[in-house]
């Protein structure tokens, strides 16, 4: 599996990076704008991602932002939903808003932290990324 961890916080980044690195071949993102770059690169390259990690509070391009601009890239490169990238946010924020947001626009799970090893394999497992 090919994974991309958007995620400004070291500590954070460093628990992502321990907890996905038996499931495939991941790379880094610090913020918002990194990571629609580094899914921009992967669509044309034809090596797409299959997993998107997104923390909510970033900086240059928040979570929210890039959601939307990796979905728009899928949709212009003409792929379906069910080939597109399973996107999972991570945050700290569980209010409503934030949460209906990535929703709407097509957040495949929204990950609440602190997380660990069964939740993310639960997430992983629930969009059919594990077995």
């Amino acid at each position: 599996m090919k994974i991309l961890i958007a995620e400004d916080d070291f500590t954070s980044r460093l628990l992502l990076q321990e907890l996905l690195k038996s499931y495939g071949l991941f790379h880094i993102a610090v913020n918002g704008k990194e990571a629609v770059e580094a899914v921009s690169m992967a669509l044309e390259a034809g090596e797409p991602y299959h997993l998107i990690c997104l923390d909510v509070m970033m900086p240059e391009m928040d979570g929210q932002e890039a959601l939307i601009e990796i979905r728009q890239l899928e949709e212009k490169k003409g792929i379906p939903g069910p080939a597109r990238a399973k996107i999972i946010m991570t945050t700290a924020l569980a209010d409503k808003a934030n949460v209906l947001k990535a929703s709407e626009h097509q957040c495949d799970y929204y990950l609440i932290k602190p997380y660990d090893r069964l939740k993310l394999q639960q997430a992983l497992y629930k969009l059919n990324l594990i077995k």
